[in-house]
C-alpha cells in the first residue's frame, strides 16, 4: 500500500502531503527565474492609458499582490486539493483563499462581512479568547450572539434562525473537539453559514470544506509559518462570492498583510508536513508522560485513546495528526511557576505552533476559564527524547519547590 497521504493529481499521479505542501502555490517554471519569486514591494502598479482598473490584475497595493496571490492559490491546495482529472463543466467553482495580516483580521472579516444588524451567530464560549471581545463587538452593532462549549457539539440547539456558526476545533486552550460534518450539515439545514477555526489542526490535519463547512480560517502565525516570526491569517472560502465579501473586508478597513511576511509565510509551507508530524509525535508522546505523573491532573490532548475528544478527533482529524498542542494542570499557581521557570529547552511564551517549543500558565491571560495552575505547552520540534527529559527535570524541580 502507498503513503495514507496520497492524493492523486489531475494528472493521475499520487502525491504526499509533503509533496504538495513544498511545491503549493508555485509558478509554473520559467528559465532563469527562482522557483518561488521574490516579494513584490508595490504601493502602486503601472495602468496603461484606457485601461480598466478594475479589471486589471493588480492596480493597488491596498487590492492586490502577486506576492498574496502565490501564497493564496498555496493554501487553496493545502486546503481543498483538486479533484483528480479535469473539472466537469456543471462543477462547482473553485474555493478562493484570502490573506490577511493577522488572525485576528481573518477573523474579524469573516463575522463582520456575514453578519448584519438583526442578524444572529452562534459562537463558542470557550473559543480563542479574542472572541470574547469580537463578540461584545458584535452585541454593540445589534447582532444577537449565542455561545455554547465545543466539546458534546452544544452548539446544536442554538441554531435556530442563526446566519452564522462558528467552529474552533481542537479548541484553545481546552483542546476540546467537535463534530464538524454534523455541525455543519445542522446550520445548513436552518439557512446559516458555517466557519472553522482550523488553526490548531492546520490544513494537513484536518480540512473543514471537505466536512460541510464554508469557511475555514486559521492565524498563519502559528503553526502554518511555525518560526513565531511573523503574523499573518487567512480564510478560504467554498465559493468566489463568499471570497469577494470578505476580500471586500480586507480591503475597506485595510487589514492587508506585508510582502515579505507573505513571501515568508509560502517559504515556511515547504517544512509544514515535516513540522506537524514531528510535533504531534512529540506531543503525544509528551500527553502519554504527564499521564504518569501523580503531580499532575487534567491531561488533554485529542491523540491520547482515554480523552474524551480522542473518538471525533480520529473520525475528521487525518493521519494522527492531533496537534502540538497539549493542555494540563499543575496544583497551583506557585507550583506552576516553578516548572515553567525550571525548563530549559522551553520558553515561557504565548501562542503555539512553532518549531521552539513554548508553555505559559494561560490563566495570566484572563478571559479563558481555566485553573491558575493551567499550562498551555506548545511542543517544537526539538528530538522528542530531550524535550520529555526537560519536562521531566522541570516537573521534579517544581515539585521538590512545594516540599520545601
Amino acid at each position: 500500500m502507498g503513503d495514507p497521504s496520497e492524493e492523486i493529481t489531475a494528472r493521475g499521479e499520487a502525491r504526499g502531503d509533503g509533496t504538495r505542501a513544498v511545491r503549493a502555490g508555485l509558478p509554473e517554471p520559467a528559465a532563469y527565474e527562482p522557483t518561488l519569486p521574490g516579494p513584490v514591494f508595490a504601493a502602486h502598479f503601472h495602468l496603461p492609458g484606457d485601461a480598466d482598473p478594475l479589471g486589471g490584475p493588480y492596480t493597488y497595493g491596498r487590492d492586490t499582490n502577486p506576492t498574496w496571490t502565490l501564497l493564496e492559490r498555496a493554501l487553496t491546495e493545502l486546503e481543498c486539493p483538486a479533484e483528480p482529472g479535469p473539472a466537469a463543466p456543471d462543477s462547482p467553482p473553485r474555493p478562493e483563499t484570502v490573506v490577511f495580516a493577522s488572525g485576528a483580521a481573518a477573523m474579524s472579516a469573516v463575522l463582520f462581512s456575514q453578519l448584519r444588524q438583526g442578524d444572529t451567530g452562534v459562537l463558542p464560549s470557550d473559543g480563542y479568547h479574542l472572541l470574547h471581545a469580537l463578540r461584545d463587538r458584535l452585541t454593540g452593532y445589534g447582532i444577537t450572539v449565542r455561545t455554547a462549549p465545543t466539546g458534546g457539539d452544544a452548539q446544536l440547539p442554538f441554531l435556530d434562525g442563526a446566519r452564522l456558526l462558528w467552529l474552533e476545533t481542537p479548541s484553545n486552550p481546552n483542546l476540546d473537539v467537535c463534530d464538524v460534518r454534523r455541525l455543519a450539515a445542522a446550520a445548513h439545514e436552518q439557512g446559516a453559514l458555517v466557519a472553522v477555526d482550523n488553526t490548531l489542526a492546520t490544513p494537513l490535519g484536518q480540512r473543514p470544506l471537505a466536512l460541510g463547512a464554508d469557511f475555514s480560517l486559521a492565524s498563519g502565525t502559528k503553526a502554518v509559518t511555525g518560526h513565531g516570526d511573523l503574523l499573518l491569517g487567512y480564510v478560504t472560502c467554498r465559493t468566489p462570492e463568499l471570497a469577494a465579501d470578505v476580500r471586500a473586508w480586507r480591503k475597506s478597513v485595510g487589514a492587508v498583510p506585508g510582502p515579505m511576511e507573505t513571501w515568508l509565510a509560502h517559504r515556511s509551507l515547504a517544512t509544514l508536513q515535516l513540522r506537524v508530524d514531528r510535533q504531534a509525535v512529540t506531543a503525544l508522546a509528551l500527553a502519554r508522560l504527564l499521564l504518569d505523573r501523580p503531580d499532575v491532573t487534567g491531561v488533554r490532548h485529542p491523540g491520547l485513546p482515554q480523552d474524551p475528544a480522542h473518538e471525533v478527533a480520529k473520525r475528521q482529524m487525518r493521519h494522527g495528526r492531533y496537534g502540538c498542542v497539549v493542555s494540563f494542570v499543575l496544583p497551583d499557581r506557585a507550583h506552576a511557576q516553578r516548572f515553567l521557570g525550571a525548563l530549559r529547552l522551553v520558553s515561557d511564551a504565548t501562542s503555539f505552533g512553532g518549531v521552539r517549543s513554548t508553555a505559559e500558565r494561560r490563566e495570566r491571560w484572563g478571559g479563558d476559564d481555566v485553573p491558575e495552575g493551567f499550562i498551555r505547552f506548545s511542543v517544537g520540534v526539538e528530538d522528542t527524547a530531550d524535550l520529555l527529559a526537560d519536562v521531566r527535570q522541570a516537573l521534579d524541580a517544581a515539585a521538590d519547590g512545594a516540599a520545601t
